[in-house]
């Protein structure tokens, strides 16, 4: 029996937004403020969880006694740690190795110190994320590396019993992880078994949206996580142990499509899933009402949800798929990096960040692509008219058709075609037509859209005005390639008018 509430929406400082936030007066947002927007997520939009992200990113070391110096009133009243909740992102130890965890562990500490002193009765921080999970042994050598430290005897310290364990939230950022992680949780309780000598009372997997669309396309990406879901679901049975799934979803479909109008869809979409991430766009592209509603709801909808069982067959099928969408995305990625690394340099910043170390694209063969981070990623090829959901896609669906899987893929996508029409709303084909000409995937790229159109039995392009002026702005996107200033002010047009960055 779980006595803390699970959260609904976690609120997360992603850059993805277009607009500057409501309460604030511009889009760039300084480390200083991220304490306030906390504090507003809470209070004004509703949201029960916020992720305090130290992975990749200047961050505010001081954010809990700040809570209590600025706003203790609201916080007696909605206790941290137990009505709502603020979340660590880690840094993965394995791929960044300074002292930021250990700064992190001790910031823990001392909050925990903070909250006792004035009258709190339970420690404000008890879970972390660890980004990029990929074994079992590093999710258990977290929770060592914290014990170790609160083992620590000395004066000074000052370290009472108040938080004596942490949680650890695994974050699986790559298909092949997704698909695996069941396996990484069921070894994960069995080293927890043994070296605490019970269970954990509980766990939160956590599945990315936008990394691994990156690096292996928009299908892969959803399927893998249908399949983790389903697994999920089975392994809670059979370890009589809790799980509640948790997804990093953005506002653009190639991200996860969950936006303050799409609320209904999403549940339906990744039912099973216990807690979404509300990333920048979702907070601040949209009226507020509108984004206090569709937090509401989530907070209501998502705790029903009941994931779809996938059968041995049907997985084995969906797999395969998987494999040939992957092989088709990867080729059109090879083809395109180079134009989206020159527009990436004129994504306009949103938060104070330094030199993040993640998923940035993938190896093959002898080769090796790198791209900008999955919002810079998704923002680039939106503002040419070439979103990224069509990349392999159009190919994918006609092998699906051709191998009479189209039935099964769409049982397990419920919303592709819907997607895929909101995607294809912004394509600009006389940029396409010019990159068929220019590029080494060009045909296959035309053929994308052919297959996509055949599929939706419609042709893809703009419909409202400001769709139409979303093309022309596109347009000019690729003539200004060497203007990095104007470029720079054009992505920002085109990320206004589509209520996203990327």
């Amino acid at each position: 029996m779980i006595t803390r509430k699970i959260p609904a929406t976690m609120v997360t400082q992603h850059p993805d937004h277009a607009s500057k936030p409501y309460w604030h007066y511009r889009a760039y947002l300084t480390t200083q403020y991220e304490t306030e927007e906390a504090y507003r997520s809470f209070a004004e939009l509703g949201a029960t969880e916020y992720n305090w992200d130290w992975e990749g990113k200047l961050v505010d070391e001081s954010v809990v006694e700040r809570f209590f110096g600025d706003y203790l009133d609201f916080f007696k009243k909605n206790p941290l740690g137990e009505k709502i909740f603020l979340t660590f992102r880690l840094p993965n130890p394995r791929v960044e190795t300074e002292f930021r965890v250990g700064r992190a562990f001790m910031n823990m500490v001392s909050a925990a110190s903070s909250a006792k002193h004035v009258g709190f009765k339970v420690p404000p921080l008890f879970e972390v994320i660890l980004p990029m999970t990929e074994t079992s042994e590093e999710m258990l050598a977290l929770q060592e590396a914290f014990v170790e430290l609160r083992s620590l005897k000395h004066p000074l310290y000052k370290m009472d019993n108040f938080l004596t364990n942490l949680r650890v939230i695994p974050l699986f950022e790559s298909v092949s992880t997704i698909i695996r992680s069941d396996e990484i949780l069921r070894s994960y309780v069995s080293l927890y078994s043994k070296r605490f000598g019970k269970k954990p009372p509980y766990m939160r997997p956590y599945v990315a949206r936008s990394d691994p669309a990156l690096n292996s396309g928009l299908i892969p990406t959803v399927l893998a996580i249908k399949i983790a879901l389903s697994r999920y679901k089975k392994l809670e049975k059979k370890l009589k142990l809790p799980l509640f799934p948790m997804i990093g979803a953005a506002s653009l479909p190639f991200r996860g499509g969950l936006t303050p109008y799409t609320v209904r869809e999403f549940v339906k979409e990744y039912a099973g899933v216990r807690t979404t991430t509300i990333q920048s766009a979702f907070r601040y592209d949209f009226p507020l009402d509108d984004v206090k509603k569709g937090i509401r709801q989530l907070e209501k909808l998502l705790p029903k949800g009941k994931p779809q069982l996938i059968s041995q067959q049907d997985e084995e099928k969906l797999q395969k798929l998987i494999a040939v969408s992957e092989k088709y995305y990867k080729e059109a990625i090879e083809s395109l990096a180079p134009l989206i690394n020159t527009i990436a340099v004129a994504i306009p910043p949103r938060r104070e960040r330094f030199l993040h170390i993640g998923l940035y694209g993938y190896s093959r063969g002898e080769g090796k692509v790198k791209l900008p981070r999955a919002i810079g990623f998704t923002a680039c090829l939106y503002s040419i008219g070439l979103p990224p959901e069509l990349l392999g896609t159009g190919q994918t669906l006609a092998y699906a058709r051709e191998h009479k899987l189209l039935p099964l893929l769409e049982k397990y996508y419920l919303f592709l075609k819907k997607d895929l029409e909101f995607a294809g709303r912004f394509v600009n084909k006389k940029n396409i037509a010019l990159l068929t000409k220019s590029i080494p995937y060009g045909k296959k790229l035309a053929q994308d859209v052919c297959h996509i159109e055949a599929y939706l039995e419609k042709p893809v392009g703009p419909i409202t005005q400001e769709e139409k002026r979303h093309e022309v702005l596109s347009g000019k996107v690729l003539d200004s390639l060497e203007d990095r200033k104007k470029l720079e002010q054009l992505i920002k047009q085109t990320a206004l008018v589509r209520k996203s960055l990327g």
